[in-house]
């Protein structure tokens, strides 16, 4: 990455990183807060993608410690199957948080247009997926929101893991932490019990069930409805409901992701338990890891791979009373600070770590 310790001709004091910065292209995604823009940092060229929140929003949901949570996990955590973080910064209004840029669109929209993936292009997003999961559960980290719309894939093909708006620091008494998607969620987390590790790989289960089934195994249009399903019945792929061209393994690989008893779960144990399934017996992870295998499914390179509709997307409580409220309260000095400390900038860290090296 090309260097972004913005310096005068005159002086050698780093100036912060702003907003005005950046060059704004266009909206790729839409957040609980606000809109994630392409941009264009002016000095390097770069296209970075940029996570604008709004303050009022934040406040109106509650959600300070999340988006503070969410700046301090990324601030130390760095691996090529996330999508890192490189600037934070705020004004007034908005957070601002600047990722890596990944052009090849979330695994929902091309989910949209394909419906299906065949075999070999599913164990290659859920290899990705899990090597992504392993280095966070290695560092005592659930991200407990793994779902299509977080999984971004770049112009090769590879799987990246992003939003750790919920993610946390695993803690075992953590029945109270229910955030997540309902069709995603681990029966553990639905019925506010304890969770760990497991709870993200059911996840990839259920994500596998779509790739491969084309649904969901539990449907719904609430989390009671998908809540009810769970405890009626055990989400099982049959051997002959098994899609042509696909394996037995692949469905006994799903089917123990999704047991409902955390303990009888794949994954119960940690990433190892679930690399050595025989689904997984020939994955070349170290050659994975240094992203030397071919994608099997590469996203089209002539069109943008977002929906262009939410560009215009608006949001319904913009003028209602209690968001004029929380509009308002971001005049107090108080407010302002419960943001504190958000800024972060890459080059900086990067300086910070080299003169502490040298000591």
């Amino acid at each position: 990455m090309g260097s972004c310790n913005f310096k005068s001709d005159n002086e050698e004091s780093e100036v912060q990183i702003t907003k005005t910065h950046f060059q704004t292209m266009y909206v790729v995604g839409k957040g609980g807060f606000g809109k994630v823009w392409k941009v264009e940092l002016k000095k390097t060229r770069e296209l970075f993608a940029m996570k604008e929140m709004s303050k009022a929003r934040i406040l109106l949901k509650k959600s300070v410690n999340s988006v503070m949570n969410e700046r301090k996990l990324l601030s130390i955590l760095r691996h090529p199957f996330i999508v890192n973080m490189q600037f934070a910064f705020q004004d007034r209004e908005n957070l601002f948080l600047v990722m890596d840029y990944k052009s090849g669109g979330d695994l929902r929209f091309h989910l949209g247009h394909h419906k299906c993936f065949s075999e070999p292009q599913t164990k290659f997003f859920v290899a990705c997926i899990l090597v992504a999961l392993e280095y966070l559960h290695n560092n005592g980290i659930l991200h407990r929101d793994v779902k299509p719309e977080n999984l971004v894939l770049d112009n090769k093909g590879y799987v990246h893991l992003t939003d750790f708006g919920i993610a946390r620091v695993w803690n075992p008494e953590n029945a109270r932490d229910t955030s997540g998607t309902p069709g995603y969620m681990a029966p553990e987390v639905m019925c506010r019990q304890n969770h760990g590790v497991a709870a993200d790989y059911f996840a990839v289960g259920v994500i596998m069930h779509e790739l491969m089934m084309c649904r969901r195994p539990y449907q719904g249009k609430s989390r009671k409805e998908i809540r009810d399903q769970m405890l009626a019945k055990q989400a099982r792929i049959k051997a002959e409901e098994v899609p042509q061209n696909w394996s037995l393994e692949a469905a006994d690989f799903v089917n123990k992701l999704l047991q409902r008893k955390p303990s009888n779960r794949l994954g119960v144990n940690g990433p190892g338990e679930v690399k050595s399934h025989p689904w997984l017996l020939n994955q070349k992870w170290e050659k994975l890891l240094r992203k030397r295998i071919k994608p099997p499914f590469v996203p089209s390179q002539n069109q943008e791979n977002f929906d262009p509709r939410q560009n215009s997307a608006k949001w319904r409580d913009e003028n209602s009373p209690l968001m004029v409220q929380s509009t308002e309260l971001l005049q107090a000095a108080s407010t302002q600070n419960l943001f504190a400390g958000y800024f972060f900038d890459i080059n900086q860290q990067n300086v910070h770590t080299e003169n502490s090296n040298t000591k």
